[in-house]
């Protein structure tokens, strides 16, 4: 999957129904992208960190869906650069993989793990 976005573009005034869902696996994308899109969101799709960063633009999302391992920035990495861009924008953590409960709390004291961090629970 490219790295530029895949998007339904609408000028719309209300943000609070329009996703960016960063992931650096496709198939985790279209997924996610479509159950969304299903649900009525308006969802802006990246498989690089670094592209999704640099065209990140300030009161446009509703919600960010990052993943949490990626390179070249980790979810956590990138939620701190979007907060410089848009201090309002607030982000959903998704993993699949290790518990990164100790990391998230030292990263965004602040925030309730509950409410940020979703995790697939394959144990």
């Amino acid at each position: 999957m490219p790295s530029s976005p895949s998007s339904n573009t609408t000028n719309n005034t209300s943000n609070s129904k329009r996703i960016l869902l960063i992931d650096d696996e496709a198939d985790v994308i279209s997924l996610f992208k479509m159950v969304l899109e299903m649900n009525g969101f308006e969802v802006d799709a990246y498989t690089d960190p670094a592209a999704a960063l640099s065209n990140f633009k300030p009161k446009i999302y509703g919600l960010a869906l990052l993943d949490i391992r990626m390179a070249p920035l980790n979810g956590f990495e990138l939620y701190k650069e979007m907060k410089r861009i848009d201090s309002k924008v607030e982000a959903c953590f998704i993993t699949a993989f290790e518990d990164y409960r100790e990391e998230f709390k030292e990263s965004f004291p602040m925030l309730d793990e509950a409410k940020y961090l979703l995790e697939n629970q394959k144990r």
